[in-house]
Protein backbone atom coordinates (compact mmCIF):
# COMPACT_ATOMS: atom_id res chain seq x y z
CA UNK A 1 0.00 0.00 0.00
CA UNK A 2 1.14 3.55 -1.05
CA UNK A 3 -0.30 6.95 -0.05
CA UNK A 4 -3.97 5.70 -0.81
CA UNK A 5 -3.47 3.05 1.97
CA UNK A 6 -5.03 5.59 5.13
CA UNK A 7 -7.30 7.83 2.98
CA UNK A 8 -11.39 7.01 2.60
CA UNK A 9 -12.66 7.57 -0.26
CA UNK A 10 -15.91 8.37 -1.20
CA UNK A 11 -17.49 7.64 -4.70
CA UNK A 12 -20.42 9.59 -5.98
CA UNK A 13 -21.84 7.72 -8.23
CA UNK A 14 -21.84 3.78 -8.78
CA UNK A 15 -21.53 3.19 -12.55
CA UNK A 16 -18.97 1.07 -14.69
CA UNK A 17 -16.26 3.73 -14.22
CA UNK A 18 -16.54 3.48 -10.27
CA UNK A 19 -17.16 -0.54 -10.61
CA UNK A 20 -13.89 -0.76 -12.58
CA UNK A 21 -11.83 2.03 -9.68
CA UNK A 22 -13.25 0.01 -6.97
CA UNK A 23 -12.39 -3.66 -8.37
CA UNK A 24 -8.87 -1.98 -9.26
CA UNK A 25 -8.17 -1.05 -6.17
CA UNK A 26 -9.41 -3.69 -4.17
CA UNK A 27 -7.22 -5.89 -6.71
CA UNK A 28 -4.30 -3.93 -6.16
CA UNK A 29 -4.43 -3.91 -1.98
CA UNK A 30 -4.50 0.08 -2.60
CA UNK A 31 -6.93 0.46 0.35
CA UNK A 32 -8.81 -1.90 2.39
CA UNK A 33 -12.70 -2.27 1.38
CA UNK A 34 -14.04 -0.73 4.76
CA UNK A 35 -12.16 2.94 3.28
CA UNK A 36 -14.39 3.08 0.34
CA UNK A 37 -18.06 4.37 0.45
CA UNK A 38 -20.19 4.68 -2.11
CA UNK A 39 -23.72 6.75 -3.12
CA UNK A 40 -26.48 6.31 -5.73
CA UNK A 41 -29.97 6.60 -6.56
CA UNK A 42 -29.77 3.32 -7.43
CA UNK A 43 -30.17 0.83 -4.26
CA UNK A 44 -29.89 -2.11 -6.98
CA UNK A 45 -26.00 -0.80 -7.68
CA UNK A 46 -25.39 -0.03 -3.78
CA UNK A 47 -26.16 -3.55 -3.19
CA UNK A 48 -23.83 -5.06 -6.02
CA UNK A 49 -21.21 -3.04 -4.61
CA UNK A 50 -22.06 -4.18 -1.48
CA UNK A 51 -21.93 -7.92 -2.21
CA UNK A 52 -19.34 -7.93 -4.87
CA UNK A 53 -16.89 -5.73 -2.83
CA UNK A 54 -17.94 -5.73 0.97
CA UNK A 55 -17.75 -1.84 0.52
CA UNK A 56 -19.55 0.44 2.35
CA UNK A 57 -22.65 2.47 0.71
CA UNK A 58 -25.04 5.43 1.40
CA UNK A 59 -28.21 6.65 -0.23
CA UNK A 60 -26.91 10.32 0.98
CA UNK A 61 -24.27 12.27 -1.13
CA UNK A 62 -23.82 14.16 1.34
CA UNK A 63 -23.16 11.67 4.31
CA UNK A 64 -20.99 10.12 1.51
CA UNK A 65 -18.88 12.88 1.16
CA UNK A 66 -18.61 13.74 5.01
CA UNK A 67 -17.06 10.08 5.52
CA UNK A 68 -14.12 10.56 3.23
CA UNK A 69 -10.79 12.42 2.35
CA UNK A 70 -11.06 11.90 -1.22
CA UNK A 71 -14.34 12.01 -3.34
CA UNK A 72 -14.43 10.90 -6.57
CA UNK A 73 -17.13 12.27 -8.92
CA UNK A 74 -18.15 9.63 -11.11
CA UNK A 75 -21.48 11.07 -12.06
CA UNK A 76 -22.48 11.31 -15.79
CA UNK A 77 -21.84 14.94 -17.26
CA UNK A 78 -25.13 16.13 -17.42
CA UNK A 79 -26.20 15.67 -13.83
CA UNK A 80 -22.79 17.09 -12.56
CA UNK A 81 -24.31 20.81 -12.35
CA UNK A 82 -27.03 19.32 -10.00
CA UNK A 83 -25.15 17.02 -7.68
CA UNK A 84 -22.48 19.16 -7.02
CA UNK A 85 -25.05 22.29 -5.89
CA UNK A 86 -25.96 19.69 -3.40
CA UNK A 87 -22.86 19.18 -2.45
CA UNK A 88 -21.73 23.09 -1.94
CA UNK A 89 -20.93 23.49 1.80
CA UNK A 90 -20.42 19.87 2.85
CA UNK A 91 -17.12 19.71 0.53
CA UNK A 92 -14.38 21.01 2.32
CA UNK A 93 -10.88 22.35 2.01
CA UNK A 94 -9.52 18.95 3.62
CA UNK A 95 -11.12 16.88 1.08
CA UNK A 96 -9.52 16.51 -2.69
CA UNK A 97 -11.88 16.26 -5.54
CA UNK A 98 -11.37 14.27 -8.37
CA UNK A 99 -13.79 14.31 -11.26
CA UNK A 100 -13.94 11.48 -13.64
CA UNK A 101 -16.91 12.78 -16.05
CA UNK A 102 -15.61 13.79 -19.56
CA UNK A 103 -15.74 17.91 -20.62
CA UNK A 104 -16.76 18.77 -17.10
CA UNK A 105 -13.73 21.40 -16.33
CA UNK A 106 -11.86 22.20 -12.76
CA UNK A 107 -13.52 25.86 -13.11
CA UNK A 108 -17.19 24.37 -13.94
CA UNK A 109 -16.68 22.49 -10.64
CA UNK A 110 -15.21 25.25 -8.31
CA UNK A 111 -17.93 27.47 -9.42
CA UNK A 112 -20.43 25.54 -8.22
CA UNK A 113 -18.54 24.60 -4.78
CA UNK A 114 -16.19 27.31 -4.14
CA UNK A 115 -12.88 28.36 -4.03
CA UNK A 116 -9.71 26.99 -2.46
CA UNK A 117 -11.35 23.24 -3.36
CA UNK A 118 -8.38 21.40 -4.55
CA UNK A 119 -9.24 19.70 -7.93
CA UNK A 120 -8.16 17.15 -10.39
CA UNK A 121 -9.82 16.12 -13.85
CA UNK A 122 -9.23 12.97 -15.42
CA UNK A 123 -9.78 11.64 -19.05
CA UNK A 124 -10.21 7.89 -18.38
CA UNK A 125 -11.11 5.75 -20.73
CA UNK A 126 -13.01 2.00 -21.47
CA UNK A 127 -10.21 -0.64 -21.29
CA UNK A 128 -9.83 0.71 -17.67
CA UNK A 129 -12.79 -2.01 -17.04
CA UNK A 130 -10.58 -4.60 -17.64
CA UNK A 131 -7.41 -3.06 -16.05
CA UNK A 132 -5.75 -1.70 -19.12
CA UNK A 133 -7.05 1.97 -19.51
CA UNK A 134 -5.06 5.13 -20.08
CA UNK A 135 -5.89 8.04 -18.23
CA UNK A 136 -5.17 11.48 -18.29
CA UNK A 137 -4.25 13.72 -14.99
CA UNK A 138 -4.92 17.18 -14.73
CA UNK A 139 -5.22 19.49 -11.85
CA UNK A 140 -6.64 22.92 -11.01
CA UNK A 141 -4.12 25.69 -8.84
CA UNK A 142 -5.34 24.13 -5.15
CA UNK A 143 -3.41 20.78 -5.38
CA UNK A 144 -0.43 19.99 -4.19
CA UNK A 145 2.46 17.20 -5.48
CA UNK A 146 0.94 14.91 -3.22
CA UNK A 147 -2.53 15.64 -4.02
CA UNK A 148 -1.33 14.65 -7.86
CA UNK A 149 0.50 11.79 -6.58
CA UNK A 150 -2.66 10.19 -4.59
CA UNK A 151 -4.68 10.59 -8.13
CA UNK A 152 -1.79 8.86 -10.08
CA UNK A 153 -2.32 6.07 -7.34
CA UNK A 154 -5.58 5.77 -7.49
CA UNK A 155 -6.14 5.33 -11.57
CA UNK A 156 -3.08 3.68 -11.83
CA UNK A 157 -5.41 0.93 -10.41
CA UNK A 158 -6.95 0.27 -13.89
CA UNK A 159 -4.05 1.56 -16.38
CA UNK A 160 -1.64 3.86 -17.30
CA UNK A 161 -1.54 7.78 -16.74
CA UNK A 162 -0.34 10.99 -17.84
CA UNK A 163 -0.15 14.10 -16.46
CA UNK A 164 -1.25 16.87 -18.46
CA UNK A 165 -2.22 20.29 -18.53
CA UNK A 166 -6.28 20.71 -18.71
CA UNK A 167 -6.20 22.60 -21.85
CA UNK A 168 -5.07 19.21 -23.68
CA UNK A 169 -7.68 16.77 -21.70
CA UNK A 170 -10.01 17.44 -25.09
CA UNK A 171 -8.02 16.62 -27.79
CA UNK A 172 -7.71 13.54 -25.20
CA UNK A 173 -10.88 12.72 -25.27
CA UNK A 174 -10.78 12.84 -28.70
CA UNK A 175 -7.84 9.95 -28.92
CA UNK A 176 -8.12 8.19 -26.05
CA UNK A 177 -11.27 8.75 -24.62
CA UNK A 178 -13.22 7.96 -27.61
CA UNK A 179 -10.37 5.75 -29.45
CA UNK A 180 -11.62 2.46 -28.09
CA UNK A 181 -14.62 3.17 -30.19
CA UNK A 182 -12.74 3.75 -33.20
CA UNK A 183 -10.46 0.15 -32.55
CA UNK A 184 -13.82 -1.34 -32.36
CA UNK A 185 -15.15 -0.24 -35.64
CA UNK A 186 -12.01 -1.24 -37.52
CA UNK A 187 -12.13 -4.63 -35.67
CA UNK A 188 -15.55 -5.38 -36.67
CA UNK A 189 -14.94 -4.04 -39.89
CA UNK A 190 -11.95 -6.37 -40.60
CA UNK A 191 -13.64 -9.54 -39.07
CA UNK A 192 -16.69 -8.63 -42.01
CA UNK A 193 -13.42 -8.43 -44.62
CA UNK A 194 -12.48 -11.98 -43.42
CA UNK A 195 -16.14 -13.17 -43.42
CA UNK A 196 -16.30 -11.72 -46.73
CA UNK A 197 -13.51 -13.64 -48.38
CA UNK A 198 -15.03 -16.71 -47.26
CA UNK A 199 -13.43 -17.91 -43.60
CA UNK A 200 -15.77 -18.54 -40.51
CA UNK A 201 -17.07 -15.97 -38.62
CA UNK A 202 -15.67 -17.27 -35.34
CA UNK A 203 -11.85 -18.13 -37.01
CA UNK A 204 -12.18 -14.58 -38.83
CA UNK A 205 -12.80 -13.01 -35.27
CA UNK A 206 -9.98 -15.01 -33.71
CA UNK A 207 -7.30 -13.78 -36.41
CA UNK A 208 -8.02 -10.55 -36.51
CA UNK A 209 -7.93 -10.08 -32.51
CA UNK A 210 -4.87 -11.78 -32.41
CA UNK A 211 -2.97 -9.86 -34.96
CA UNK A 212 -3.87 -6.45 -33.53
CA UNK A 213 -2.58 -7.96 -30.42
CA UNK A 214 0.22 -9.19 -32.22
CA UNK A 215 1.09 -5.26 -33.51
CA UNK A 216 0.52 -3.98 -30.39
CA UNK A 217 3.23 -5.86 -28.74
CA UNK A 218 5.50 -5.88 -31.97
CA UNK A 219 5.15 -1.94 -32.43
CA UNK A 220 5.67 -1.56 -28.38
CA UNK A 221 8.60 -4.04 -28.08
CA UNK A 222 11.03 -3.15 -30.90
CA UNK A 223 10.62 0.40 -30.19
CA UNK A 224 10.03 1.17 -34.08
CA UNK A 225 8.09 3.74 -35.82
CA UNK A 226 4.27 2.52 -37.11
CA UNK A 227 5.24 3.48 -40.84
CA UNK A 228 8.51 1.35 -40.66
CA UNK A 229 6.95 -1.91 -39.74
CA UNK A 230 4.18 -1.22 -41.90
CA UNK A 231 6.82 -1.22 -44.73
CA UNK A 232 8.38 -4.80 -43.08
CA UNK A 233 4.97 -6.28 -44.21
CA UNK A 234 4.46 -4.30 -47.71
CA UNK A 235 6.39 -6.39 -50.53
CA UNK A 236 6.67 -4.57 -53.73
CA UNK A 237 3.94 -5.55 -56.10
CA UNK A 238 2.35 -7.54 -52.74
CA UNK A 239 -0.81 -8.37 -51.50
CA UNK A 240 0.05 -6.19 -48.54
CA UNK A 241 0.38 -3.31 -51.22
CA UNK A 242 -2.79 -3.77 -52.42
CA UNK A 243 -4.80 -3.94 -49.72
CA UNK A 244 -3.39 -0.54 -48.45
CA UNK A 245 -3.67 0.85 -52.23
CA UNK A 246 -7.49 0.88 -51.35
CA UNK A 247 -7.10 1.96 -47.61
CA UNK A 248 -5.31 5.36 -49.34
CA UNK A 249 -7.85 5.34 -51.89
CA UNK A 250 -11.01 5.75 -49.48
CA UNK A 251 -9.52 7.89 -47.11
CA UNK A 252 -9.09 5.87 -44.27
CA UNK A 253 -6.09 7.91 -42.92
CA UNK A 254 -7.37 10.99 -43.01
CA UNK A 255 -10.50 9.87 -41.99
CA UNK A 256 -9.27 8.69 -38.65
CA UNK A 257 -7.30 12.05 -38.27
CA UNK A 258 -10.79 14.22 -38.82
CA UNK A 259 -12.79 11.46 -36.55
CA UNK A 260 -10.32 12.48 -33.45
CA UNK A 261 -10.41 16.22 -34.51
CA UNK A 262 -14.33 16.17 -34.73
CA UNK A 263 -14.38 14.28 -30.99
CA UNK A 264 -12.17 16.78 -29.76
CA UNK A 265 -14.27 19.41 -31.06
CA UNK A 266 -17.36 18.13 -29.22
CA UNK A 267 -15.55 17.99 -25.92
CA UNK A 268 -14.90 21.71 -25.96
CA UNK A 269 -18.07 22.22 -26.91
CA UNK A 270 -20.03 20.03 -24.35
CA UNK A 271 -17.52 21.99 -21.82
CA UNK A 272 -18.87 24.97 -23.10
CA UNK A 273 -15.28 26.27 -24.27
Amino acid sequence: MGLLKNKKISFIGAGNMAEALVGGLLKKGTVASDHIILSDPSMNRLEHFKSKFKVLTSASNTSCVSKGDIIILAVKPQVMANVLKDLKGKIKERHLVISIAAGITTSFIKNQIGDNIKIIRVMPNTPALVGKGISAISGNSSISDEDMSLAEEAMKSVGKTVILDEHFLDAVTGLSGSGPAYVFLIIEALIEGGVASGLPRNIARELVLETILGSITLLGETGKHPGELKEMVTSPGGTTVAGLKVLEAKGVRSALIEAVEAAAKRSKELSGK
